[in-house]
Parts: structure tokens; C-alpha cells; sequence
């Protein structure tokens, strides 16, 4: 067989595996976003920014061969992307969504380890991907991690959390000593953003509100 020949044998198993992953990412991403052309095209573009960590405008473009419009709207929505361009600070109500050529986006670093998992297993698996991160933190009590936050979408409302429950929370895993180092690492991973901008609703509670990520609920 000639070089050239196993060049292209090569070239086309790895175009297969590529392929294979995408559907698996797809199959995990419909369950939460459900079936449909752009599930099937934020996954591609999902794959990508899980290994490049951001995304530009154009770079979608490319991926999708289509307007990235639609998909970079629903990619908000769910948190999987996130403008880098802000206003003030890198809280996600904070974030402007500009919709043209030289925009980038990033990918939180919980989703990108959902999705690296997904192209592997074709499951979106929350539980799994923070004991991962959580691990690579070097939190001792990693183990009680997934429960915590477990806890927390169950208390959430509107997928708003506020300090308050989440002190509540980490009383009752043993972990009341650490509640700021906690925080501090839950918006690290991505999973929670302070709402800086709901001061009434913050007046009411006495407490910061915090925003879930609705992708890992």
C-alpha cells in the first residue's frame, strides 16, 4: 500500500471518528435543547470552542456555513456561550451579545467539560464533569460537590439562588466554613453568575442573587 493511499485511509478514519463525536454531542444536547438543525450545528460549534476556549464570529461562520445568528441567540440563552465583550463586570447579566464579525464568545469552563464528555459518551452528564473540575480546583470535598449543587437547582426559582440558600446549603453538606471559597469556585466552573443588577431584589432578600447556569439543571 502506498503512502499516499494510507495517507487518505487515515484522513477518512479520522473524518469518521469526527463525525461519530459530533453525534454523540448531538444526541447529549438534544435532550436539553431537543432535536433540530441547530442543536446539530452548536455542536459543532460547541466541539470547537471546547478545545479553542473562545470562538469568533466568523470562525462560526465557517463551522456552520450558515448566519450565526440563531445559534450564537441559543447559546446564550443556555449559557453555553458567552460574549467576552461587557459592560462592567464578567457577570453574565453583564454580557453584550453583539451579533457581527469580530465578536468573540467563550465557553464557561463546566460546558466545556460536558461537552469534551459528551463527544466520548454521548451523555450530558452534569454530576460527572463537576467532580472533574472540582477536582482539578483541589477542593478536598469534592465528593460533596454534586450534591450541593443538586440542592441548589432544587431551591432555585427561575433558576435564581440567593447567598442566603446557598449558606443554607453548604450547613447542611458540613461545608459552613467555606461558604465564600465555595462561591467563589461555583463561579470559577461556571455554574453560578452574581445578578449585580437586581439591587431591589437584593434589598429584598438581604442577601446577593445568584443565576444557575440553566444548562446543568
Amino acid at each position: 500500500m502506498s503512502r499516499e493511499t494510507e495517507g487518505h485511509i487515515g484522513l477518512m478514519e479520522n473524518l469518521q471518528s469526527s463525525r461519530r463525536s459530533y453525534d454523540l454531542l448531538e444526541k447529549a444536547l438534544s435532550r436539553i435543547l431537543g432535536d433540530g438543525k441547530s442543536t446539530s450545528k452548536l455542536s459543532q460549534v460547541l466541539a470547537y470552542a471546547s478545545v479553542n476556549v473562545t470562538v469568533s464570529y466568523q470562525e462560526i461562520r465557517k463551522i456552520i456555513k450558515d448566519d450565526p445568528e440563531d445559534i450564537l441567540l441559543l447559546a446564550d440563552k443556555w449559557r453555553l456561550l458567552l460574549p467576552v465583550r461587557t459592560t462592567k463586570s464578567a457577570g453574565w447579566e453583564d454580557r453584550m451579545l453583539v451579533l457581527r464579525d469580530g465578536e468573540i464568545y467563550e465557553i464557561p469552563n463546566l460546558i466545556r467539560y460536558l461537552v469534551k464528555n459528551a463527544l466520548d459518551t454521548g451523555k450530558w452528564d452534569p454530576e460527572k464533569s463537576i467532580i472533574e473540575i472540582f477536582k482539578k480546583f483541589g477542593e478536598p470535598d469534592w465528593e460533596k460537590i454534586t450534591g450541593l449543587v443538586i440542592s441548589m437547582a432544587e431551591k432555585a426559582i427561575d433558576y435564581r439562588i440567593t447567598g442566603t440558600q446557598i449558606k443554607e446549603i453548604c450547613l447542611q453538606f458540613g461545608l459552613n466554613n467555606k461558604v465564600d471559597g465555595l462561591i467563589a469556585q461555583l463561579k470559577a466552573a461556571g455554574i453560578i453568575s452574581p445578578k449585580l443588577g437586581s439591587i431591589p431584589d437584593v434589598v429584598s432578600a438581604r442577601s446577593p442573587i445568584y443565576e444557575l447556569n440553566p444548562s446543568i439543571m
